[in-house]
């Protein structure tokens, strides 16, 4: 048998609001200082010239829920992402995190928390599209990280639509975003079905309980653990629209946005490796800098 949920009390709805909108004292000053570094940063972003493009597709009240990719090398979607929207619109993006920074206490948490980062759960999300914050969220989750061989730049999402149910009901678009790069940084050497990626899967299961969180055989540069220098290929994709037409069933527009979604992802990192492959600075060699492939845009301004 089971039980409708319980309905959050006014109280619970109030502490939630004040948890992630009016944060504490503490986290505010953290923020500030947080986003004052963020700002003086451009010239060093510049200099070592990621290439992102899209920009113009972000809406400009901010209001928009932003849909991407982890890669192996995950703290490049997770810095570059909200650094390049605050870049453009002023806006601090709010990344709903693994259920595990529920767990998280003292400084740590409340640095994550300073740069946006809430628990990916439901109820906050709905909170933050409620007041209007830009939002950010891997549908695949942890999963999508650890990389198998052959198995980069594909989307783990395993049938997941939340995201989609969520900007449907507070109308808001939803904006693809691609990463390409970080899954080179470092090699899975074994496939996922083969002898050491099963027992990989099973050690993660016994370890962490999730199987799917396996870390696989890798290498980085060369030989080595080393990170394999790459450059980082960023696209924001157009606008997805999220309003639902009159007669049609809620659950079917739901799975429709998340397949539009889906598609038009992996349509953008299908796009960005061919681009890639063409680049001279693809590794970041110093002396192909100049030859860099660049968006259209920034190079018709040059």
């Amino acid at each position: 048998m089971t039980t409708e949920p319980t309905p959050p009390t006014a109280a619970a709805t109030d502490d939630r609001h004040d948890r992630l909108i009016d944060q504490p004292g503490r986290v505010q000053a953290l923020r500030r200082a947080i986003f004052a570094v963020a700002d003086r940063l451009d010239p060093v972003v510049d200099l070592s010239r990621p290439y992102v493009d899209g920009l113009e597709n972000l809406p400009r009240d901010g209001r928009f829920l932003l849909v991407g990719n982890h890669t192996t090398f995950g703290m490049a979607e997770i810095v570059m992402i909200p650094y390049f929207v605050h870049r453009e619109l002023g806006v601090r993006v709010r990344g709903l995190a693994d259920r595990g920074f529920a767990d998280m206490r003292g400084l740590p948490a409340d640095l994550l928390a300073a740069a946006g980062a809430v628990v990916g759960e439901r109820e906050n999300g709905a909170c933050l599209m409620a007041n209007d914050e830009t939002v950010l969220v891997f549908p695949g989750g942890g999963r999508e990280m650890p990389k198998f061989k052959g198995e980069k730049y594909k989307l783990r999402w395993q049938g997941r639509s939340g995201f989609a149910r969520l900007a449907i009901a507070h109308d808001y678009p939803i904006v693809p975003v691609g990463l390409v790069g970080g899954d080179d940084v470092y090699h899975g050497l074994v496939e996922r079905d083969s002898l050491l990626g099963r027992a990989g899967q099973f050690i993660g299961s016994r370890v962490g309980g999730r199987p799917d969180m396996a870390i696989p055989p890798m290498r980085g540069l060369g030989p080595t653990l080393l990170p394999d220098p790459q450059r980082m290929y960023l696209r924001f994709g157009a606008p997805i629209d999220t309003a639902k037409p009159a007669r049609t069933q809620a659950d079917q527009w739901e799975l429709d946005v998340k397949n539009r979604t889906q598609r038009a992802l992996e349509a953008i990192l299908a796009d960005l490796l061919r681009l890639r492959e063409d680049d001279p600075y693809r590794n970041l060699n110093p002396f192909a800098r100049g030859r860099a492939v660049r968006p259209a845009a920034a190079a018709s301004a040059s």
